[in-house]
């Protein structure tokens, strides 16, 4: 293996002295659901408001990473999985950091979603499951996605011909279907306040 010949270089600076700076619990808040549950738009909105709280906040997004560190990877199941695996790496990097993480992933696989939880300490991983229905996603549809794979443009779409493994215990089970994103959001952080996590 390539990690064979590197040690670990064991810095002064480390989590906890980063997040004693920054006066915060550094932990990953994990989004996942179906494409079109609004993990993208509660995410953004649940960044804005912790920010607005004086927190350190980075939000990674399943689209945006696609375009960078992602870009190399396409929609089969071993791509989705090496995608996860990334995206949970550099999650890490961020509580490491002393932030607080969002991310906003379909994330299917319920292995790939541990494996980030594995990576954190006991914690520091979150899962928000957001809840909404595959009709009612369907009928949102934001980015056509739900039409194209319906008419067989796009294989392998999760909730149509790939399986999505909702979470059995996720930290948060956030319900979203017809209350506006901003209700909602509000709802996720008032939770969050309730578990004691911001």
């Amino acid at each position: 293996m390539a990690t064979d010949n590197v040690v670990w270089h064991k810095h002064e600076v480390n989590k906890a002295t980063r997040a004693e700076q920054l006066n915060q619990s550094p932990r990953v808040l994990w989004l996942t659901g179906l494409s079109g549950s609004g993990k993208s738009t509660l995410a953004n909105l649940l960044e804005k408001k912790l920010h607005e709280q004086g927190k350190h906040t980075y939000l990674l997004d399943g689209d945006n990473v696609r375009h960078g560190l992602c870009g190399d990877l396409g929609f089969s199941d071993t791509d989705r999985v090496e995608n996860i695996r990334r995206i949970s790496e550099v999650a890490k990097l961020f509580v490491d950091s002393g932030c607080i993480a969002i991310t906003a992933f379909i994330s299917p696989f319920k292995a790939d979603r541990d494996y980030c939880r594995n990576l954190l300490e006991e914690g520091e991983f979150i899962e928000v499951f957001v809840d909404t229905p595959l009709e009612v996603c369907e009928q949102r549809d934001p980015k056509g996605l739900y039409k194209k794979a319906r008419s067989g443009e796009i294989k392998d779409f999760t909730g149509i011909d790939s399986a999505y493994e909702a979470p059995e215990q996720p930290e948060i089970h956030l319900i979203y279907q017809e209350e506006p994103a901003e209700q909602t959001a509000e709802r996720l952080f008032e939770l969050m306040k309730e578990k004691g996590l911001v």
